[in-house]
């Protein structure tokens, strides 16, 4: 009888500490995703008013807490491209890519890899990051560039004209435009450029609204 009053005190206290363990685990997490919320916030506001040294230090102290934060090192990239810290750009955005491959982490590879003239990793990357997504027309600008670079026209030419399907504006067809100019396909950048006139609203005449007609039943 008393070897079980024994037991069943031990087996009491086992579960009262694992209670006790749980609930400050609890307590730990909520505290640390506190913290992290805080320095996600000083990283944005720093970023935003320009603070590099403020938000730097906020995403460094992230990555100490979670290694494994491709948020953290994508946005840490980016933080260095701005400062032309092209290098350590580089090794954020292929960290972020390594641990999630998210299509703006790719293509911020690519950004940087064509800035620093790199422009076959930088194909890599963006075409990557399309595979990922590619409903984005800024995607698709993007290679289309660095297949110029390459002397890929044919893919350029595919791009750009993708580009301009997924958002037919001025900018889009300018661009198709002048590439069309450029290597003297007269006839496509005739169609182009009636396609990019019937954009343009003339100064002074302002756009039509078209009414549904009414029916009197």
């Amino acid at each position: 009888m008393y070897e079980l009053l024994i037991v069943c005190v031990f087996g009491a206290l086992g579960v009262a500490s694992t209670k006790i363990t749980d609930d400050e685990f609890a307590d730990v997490s909520r505290k640390v995703g506190d913290r992290m919320g805080k320095l996600w916030d000083i990283a944005h506001q720093g970023m935003r008013e320009n603070r590099f040294l403020r938000a730097e230090k906020a995403l460094l102290t992230i990555l100490k807490i979670d290694e494994k934060n491709a948020a953290a090192y994508n946005r840490l990239g980016i933080l260095y491209a701005k400062q032309k810290e092209y290098r350590d750009a580089i090794d954020c955005f292929e960290i972020a890519s390594s641990i999630e491959a998210t299509p703006s982490s790719l293509h911020n590879l690519g950004l940087i890899y064509f800035e620093t003239e790199n422009y076959e990793k930088a194909g890599i990357a963006f075409e990557a990051a399309l595979n990922l997504e590619e409903s984005l027309a800024a995607r698709h600008v993007a290679y289309a560039k660095v297949n110029e670079k390459l002397g890929n026209e044919k893919l350029m030419f595919q791009a750009l004209e993708r580009a301009v399907e997924l958002e037919p504006n001025k900018e889009t067809y300018s661009l198709l435009l002048k590439a069309y100019d450029e290597r003297g396909m007269q006839a496509q950048a005739d169609m182009i450029t009636q396609k990019l006139q019937k954009l343009i609203v003339p100064a002074g005449r302002p756009k039509r609204i078209l009414r549904p007609r009414r029916v009197v039943i």
